[in-house]
């Protein structure tokens, strides 16, 4: 059985709870692990990687350029797997041609769109990268703009995917990168750079504001890049809806919390009692989606800045958030990239996911404290945490109901 079109959230009961939730690996280590594994010399293993549609997405792409890359279960995570890799020293083995390149499928996944496309710059030949119709709309104009000034053939009529990567090999030369619009850009070229013997200036950067590309740095330094075994901690994004649950209810943790400071939203335990204003730029990644759904629940104002990066990812995020936290009665003022978020008479309502993961996780967290949330199409959380719901059923007791009212439990909770 597949998880429903649409679910119910059952608000959490009285009873006390006291659980300690393991999460799975983190989506963005995993992919960057990836990425360096093939481009170290020897093979690597993977162990505590995320084993989800986005990571999923990476390791068929990487068979597909001729990688040798072998997946094993692990018994501590159903959703995570021990991958072993080998790598090949910066030596990409299968390439197409220009007239019959390499068709490779990156759905939604920004992080296999972007850091691929560096990747098979450094092959012989020609791969096509495509995705679904909104990875098709997101950006990669300034990644194709610095493989473009690095010497590589990108061919784009409109600087977007779907687009043909030619390959040149490993040139020196040197390039600039922005990161206004994503720090993935960045990091797809750093990833590849030592192997490239490409400069690559970070424009107008502030690592201290570029908590993404200072993971992808520190992440390269701690890598075994001639062989050997490198551990994939637990993803903070995804722990923040478990973690979110003490604004309103305690006590609820996360086991094995990540403390190597790689993943900004490992500070989400620091934003527990809401404060007044939150950043995305300086507080929290991803993560601020949970505060900013769960804020109505404080019975007071809570600000929100720097939203901007929110509407080019997998769905327009502010616009979302906006319309369906309205929809559940909270006070909500769009301006600029600012949301301010005020308490209202909250209800339930049919929620809209937009096919994006954290939307549809994010809203089952405020269906734990607000009667009647039904998620719509809830099965995208495939993306970053197939288990999800099974979590939320299996380790907190929630009950999780079909249209039809009657209860879910077991395979029928899984996003596959």
């Amino acid at each position: 059985m597949a998880l429903p079109d649409l679910i119910e959230i059952m608000p959490l009961g009285s009873a006390p709870l006291d659980a300690n939730v393991t999460m799975p690996g983190s989506k963005s280590i995993t992919n960057r692990a990836l990425i360096l594994a093939v481009l170290a010399e020897g093979t690597v293993e993977l162990n505590g990687a995320l084993w989800s549609e986005d990571t999923q997405i990476m390791v068929d792409a990487l068979r597909a350029l001729g990688f040798k890359v072998d997946v094993a279960p692990d018994a501590a995570e159903a959703s995570n797997r021990t991958i072993r890799v080998t790598g090949l020293g910066g030596r990409i083995p299968n390439m197409g041609t220009t007239e019959a390149p390499l068709e490779i499928f990156v759905g939604n996944a920004g992080t296999a769109a972007r850091f691929l496309g560096a990747l098979v710059c450094l092959g012989d030949g020609a791969v096509q990268l495509h995705g679904v119709e909104r990875m098709h709309e997101r950006p990669q104009e300034e990644l194709f703009r610095a493989l473009r000034r690095l010497g590589y053939r990108i061919d784009s009529p409109n600087n977007r995917l779907p687009a043909m990567f030619h390959g040149g090999g490993a040139r020196e030369a040197s390039c600039t990168v922005s990161l206004n619009e994503s720090s993935q850009f960045a990091t797809a070229l750093l990833q590849v750079a030592p192997r490239g013997q490409w400069y690559v200036d970070l424009s107008g950067a502030n690592l201290d504001h570029a908590p993404y590309v200072r993971m992808t740095q520190e992440m390269m330094a701690a890598f075994p890049h001639n062989g050997g075994s490198f551990a994939i901690e637990p993803d903070a994004s995804s722990g923040s809806f478990f973690w979110g649950i003490n604004i309103f209810r305690e006590r609820v943790e996360v086991a094995n919390w990540p403390v190597t400071g790689w993943q900004i939203d490992a500070q989400f335990t620091r934003f527990l009692s809401l404060p007044a204003e939150i950043s995305r730029a300086t507080d929290l990644g991803d993560s601020i989606m949970t505060a900013i759904v769960l804020a109505p629940l404080t019975g007071r104002e809570v600000t929100f800045t720097n939203l901007g990066r929110l509407r080019v990812q997998e769905c327009e995020r502010v616009q979302a958030l906006r319309t369906e936290l309205t929809k559940c009665g909270a006070r909500v003022i769009e301006e600029g990239d600012t949301l301010r978020i005020g308490p209202g008479d909250l209800h339930g309502a049919e929620i809209e996911t937009y096919h994006d993961h954290r939307m549809a996780m994010c809203f089952a967290t405020l269906g734990l404290a607000v009667g009647g949330v039904r998620l719509r199409k809830p099965s995208c959380v495939k993306k970053t945490f197939p288990n999800f719901f099974q979590k939320l059923a299996t380790e907190l007791g929630v009950e999780i109901r079909d249209a039809s009212g009657a209860v879910l439990a077991g395979d029928d909770l899984f996003a596959a």
